[in-house]
């Protein structure tokens, strides 16, 4: 050992790169093992939902102690929790909480994998995948929906309508006078819309009314005689 190392001193020298660590090791008693401690992209296999796990070793010692393939069992890992995370949300809830999921799914593994020496910088979902049997029925949901709104728009305006002839017919009663000018208003409007000369038989009653109001309102006029 003694007559080798002056040669056995320069074959121990390793290159140690930025974003790798220096470790000190005993030639023929300790092993070297290199870690990487870059952010290292995991792609989640295709299910319902693509998702996609950015993480990075920051403790070698635990990477290679603690487990014996780290980045397999992150890759597995983030795989299962996808789908247990998956499972409790309803489709439209997927849709539109994906931040929401990813946010979750990213606190689950960070907490899990920390005794392997991995940090999650961030997770994402990339994709969602909806059945084509899945589609047509959210279709004809939608259109049920869109429909049945509809429906109660044309209810509220049928309401609304039937308040107003209501008042209106409340005010008609309290002045028959009123009535019978507001009929020949619509006989007025009736005849310019349809660009004719329309003939209905007046009831004499109505005329003796707009005469009684027409005299009514000539009386109150003072003479200026």
């Amino acid at each position: 050992m003694v007559i080798t190392f002056p040669i056995s001193i320069w074959m121990c020298l390793k290159i140690i790169k930025e974003y790798e660590r220096l470790i000190l090791i005993l030639p023929c008693i300790d092993v070297f093992v290199k870690v990487d401690l870059r952010t290292v992209t995991c792609n989640i296999p295709p299910q319902e939902v693509d998702g996609v796990v950015y993480y990075r070793i920051y403790s070698a010692v635990s990477a290679v102690a603690n487990v014996n393939d780290v980045h397999q069992a992150t890759f597995l890992l983030a795989q299962t929790t996808l789908r247990n995370v998956l499972g409790t949300q309803t489709l439209s809830q997927i849709l539109a909480g994906r931040e929401e999921i990813a946010h979750n799914i990213q606190t689950l593994l960070d907490d899990a994998t920390e005794l392997w020496g991995i940090r999650v910088a961030r997770v994402e979902i990339k994709d969602v995948r909806i059945p084509v049997q899945l589609q047509r029925s959210m279709a004809a949901e939608a259109e049920a929906t869109r429909e049945a709104r509809a429906k109660v728009l044309a209810a509220e305006g049928e309401m609304n309508a039937s308040k107003a002839l209501k008042s209106a017919s409340m005010v008609l009663a309290e002045s028959p006078a009123a009535l019978q000018l507001r009929y020949l208003q619509t006989l007025a409007t009736v005849a310019t819309e349809k660009n004719s000369t329309i003939v209905f038989p007046l009831p004499i009653n109505m005329l003796e009314g707009i005469g009684g109001i027409t005299y009514d309102n000539h009386k109150k006029v003072p003479n200026r005689a």
